[in-house]
Parts: C-alpha cells; sequence; structure tokens
C-alpha cells in the first residue's frame, strides 16, 4: 500500500516553568499512514495529538526524527499545497461572509478566479451552507463555523486531509454532518488523519486507530482486529431454569443470575463456560432464548491503554 504519512523517530521537546526546562512531549514516534484509509488518532488530553499535527503541517520542527507527507518532507511548500488542515479552534475573520472566506483562502493558494469561484460551490453544496453563504460569520453557529473550516480545508482539492478534534463541540447533528462529508471525502479517494476524543464517531468512522498516551504511541491496529478478536463474555438468556440448573450455572457464571422479563440472564466468562452452560441448560430442558458475545468496544480498549499507563 502506498504511504501517504510516514513519521520516523519523531520526537518533541518544550521548555516550560520559570527555569525553562527542557520537557518531551513527543516520543520517538513511528508511524504509518496509508493512501485511502481513514486514520483515527486518539489519546487522553495532553497526550500530544495537537503537538503531532502541528509537526506533520510544518507549524512546529521536531527536536528529533522525521516525517513525510506524500513522499515528501513537510517543511517543503510543495508537500503543504498538497494538503489540507482544519486546526482544534480555526480562526475566521467574522466580519466576511462564507464565501469571501473561502475565496480569501482559494486566493492564498493562489488558484485563479474561475476555478475558485467553480470550487467554492462545490464545497458550499458539500458542506450544506449554499443559503448562509452570503452571511457574515459572526451570524454562523459553532457547527457552520466547523464545517466552514473543512471547506477552507478543502479549498486547494488536496490529497491527505488533516484534522484536529474535528467533532469537538458540536450537538449530535452536527457530528452526523461532518461524519458524513469524511466518509464523502474517504469515497473521493483522499486520505484523512484526523485526531479526536470522540470514540463512537471513531468507530464509526476509522480503518484504524492509534492510541498516544503521555506522548507514547501504544498501539496500532484496524478496529475489526483490535475489537472482533476479543470477547469480553457471552450472555446467554433462558426459560424454565429448574433450581438444580441454576446451582450449576451460578457456579460456572460471571456474577450472579438475573432474573427478567424475557427469563434468565447468565453471563459467562468465556466461550469455554458459555459452551458448557449451554449443554447444562439443553439436558436439563431448559429453552434458550438468546446468546449474545460481548465484545470489546473501542472505549474499554481505549480505557485500558490509557489507564494501564497511566503514572
Amino acid at each position: 500500500m502506498d504511504p501517504v504519512i510516514e513519521i520516523e523517530g519523531l520526537c518533541k521537546d518544550f521548555r516550560v516553568g520559570f527555569w525553562r526546562r527542557r520537557t518531551r512531549v513527543l516520543h520517538d514516534l513511528n508511524l504509518t499512514v496509508h493512501r485511502g484509509e481513514i486514520f483515527g488518532y486518539l489519546g487522553p488530553n495532553g497526550a500530544g495529538k495537537t503537538t503531532t499535527l502541528k509537526l506533520l503541517t510544518g507549524l512546529i520542527l521536531p527536536t528529533a526524527g522525521s516525517a513525510r507527507l506524500l513522499g515528501r518532507d513537510v517543511t517543503l511548500v510543495a508537500t503543504k499545497q498538497q494538503i489540507g488542515f482544519l486546526p482544534e479552534t480555526p480562526y475566521f475573520y467574522d466580519y466576511l461572509t462564507g464565501r469571501e472566506f473561502l475565496d480569501l483562502c482559494g486566493q492564498l493558494f493562489g488558484l485563479p478566479t474561475p476555478v475558485r469561484r467553480d470550487r467554492i460551490a462545490r464545497l458550499l453544496a458539500l458542506i450544506s451552507l449554499e443559503q448562509a453563504a452570503d452571511r457574515q460569520l459572526r451570524k454562523y453557529s459553532k457547527g457552520m463555523l466547523q464545517r466552514l473550516g473543512l471547506a477552507q480545508a478543502l479549498i486547494n482539492d488536496p490529497s491527505l486531509v488533516i484534522l484536529d478534534e474535528p467533532m469537538s463541540g458540536l450537538d449530535p447533528l452536527g457530528r452526523k454532518a461532518m461524519r458524513d462529508i469524511i466518509l464523502q471525502l474517504k469515497a473521493e479517494g483522499r486520505t484523512i488523519f484526523f485526531s479526536s476524543h470522540i470514540l463512537p464517531d471513531v468507530e464509526v468512522l476509522c480503518d484504524r486507530v492509534g492510541i498516544l498516551v503521555g506522548g507514547r504511541l501504544r498501539g496500532v491496529g484496524r478496529l475489526d482486529e483490535i475489537l472482533t478478536a476479543q470477547t469480553e463474555s457471552v450472555e446467554l438468556i433462558l426459560e424454565r431454569v429448574s433450581p438444580d440448573l441454576a446451582v450449576l450455572l451460578q457456579d460456572l457464571a460471571q456474577g450472579p443470575l438475573l432474573s427478567r422479563p424475557d427469563g434468565v440472564l447468565v453471563r459467562l466468562p468465556d466461550q469455554e463456560r458459555a459452551d458448557q452452560a449451554l449443554r447444562a441448560a439443553v439436558e436439563a430442558g431448559a429453552r434458550v432464548v438468546g446468546v449474545a458475545p460481548q465484545r470489546l468496544t473501542l472505549e474499554d480498549h481505549f480505557l485500558r491503554e490509557v489507564q494501564g499507563h497511566t503514572p
């Protein structure tokens, strides 16, 4: 697969405090993101996600290591012309209209007037802001500004789109609109690299994720490999459970048996015990209403990684 982002041994130090002591906030980061995928960069606040994105966009320089985007060094102007970037807290000239703001962004890229006009029209349609295009930005909602920020990241028709917390502060409708746009960008063949701590959105969108904790990358993988490979427990719902069978099930179960309107809920810690419980239930004449493996969620995996490495 064609690599779009290549990071090798990337480190970043900052000087903090009165004595300006050197503090390392990013440790020996190695990561590859492939063309056409949506990559989720996860981590708690202060983990180093925004620092990584600033290094990738050339806004700050690394202390050690290197990064390449689209096969080129990140500091080259030619590289920056091929990427789109939405910061976590973008700044807008609120006296401009949405159309004027996008036109200004297009001029900064040196786009000819006919190209700007056509591209702005398509982007306004993409982000569903045609009706508000000639309204001043001070009258835009948070969600509208976030979508406009994404449009400015696309004005140069980039191959790689880098988004820093694109769902931050959005209501459910705004988040859905942003998710739909990101999926459309993937369908167009673009590569999307975004940081987030809103895990349900990441689980819906991403092909792969990486988890950053304390400036160190703790794991990278495909969501289907991370989540479906691990079964946390198996839940059985049974009817006609005799007292003797209840005693046997309790010995196998993870926690007490629970009575429900549709039967008795039995939570087993693994598939082997679930098979034993099913055989015993059938032999005792119980009726099996349901069998439901409980898979590890992205939130479960994320919390384990974070809590397992918290000093």
